[in-house]
């Protein structure tokens, strides 16, 4: 797959990308908490809890089928190689996917970027932070998995299913 990210010159990179672009996405989020009914992201922090339920429930379905179509394009090349290959016998196995599948990979990425999105809305919404969010994860971390020095939750907010 060919590279489809870059680092523009003259600017310092984060030392995480993820985790810098998380950073700018939440503030804004947090942000438009003071714009007025015109934001969407106002409308969804501030109306009905359904709105922004049924949106991260919508954008996860619709990031599933994208990993479905991707899946999809690449079983289907994978068949056509094995087909050839079977017919050559004992030549080097070679799948070379067809535009479509890389097309599938970037609407996946888009449809996750949405599943994001609105995550972070619900967490702003409920007063989740993201530092707060990464304890979470990192408790479901072993020791070894855990990155050094990573934010932790305190025991008595440790659940674990309901």
């Amino acid at each position: 797959m060919a590279l489809k990210t870059y680092l523009p010159e003259n600017e310092d990179s984060p030392s995480s990308q993820i985790g810098a672009t998380l950073e700018a996405l939440a503030a804004t989020i947090a942000a438009r908490r003071g714009a007025g009914d015109e934001s969407y992201t106002h409308r969804l922090l501030f109306g009905s809890p359904d709105d922004v339920l049924k949106k991260v429930m919508e954008e996860s379905g619709e990031m599933a089928l994208a990993a479905k179509d991707v899946e999809s394009w690449a079983t289907s090349s994978i068949a056509a190689t094995l087909a050839v290959a079977d017919a050559d016998e004992g030549g080097v196995l070679s799948v070379e996917l067809p535009p479509e599948y890389a097309a599938a990979v970037d609407h996946l990425r888009y449809e996750a970027a949405d599943v994001v999105y609105h995550l972070l809305v619900v967490l702003e919404r409920y007063g989740i932070d993201l530092d707060e969010f990464a304890a979470e994860l990192n408790a479901r971390m072993t020791e070894a998995e855990r990155p050094r020095g990573a934010v932790r939750l305190c025991e008595e907010h440790i659940k674990r299913g309901k």
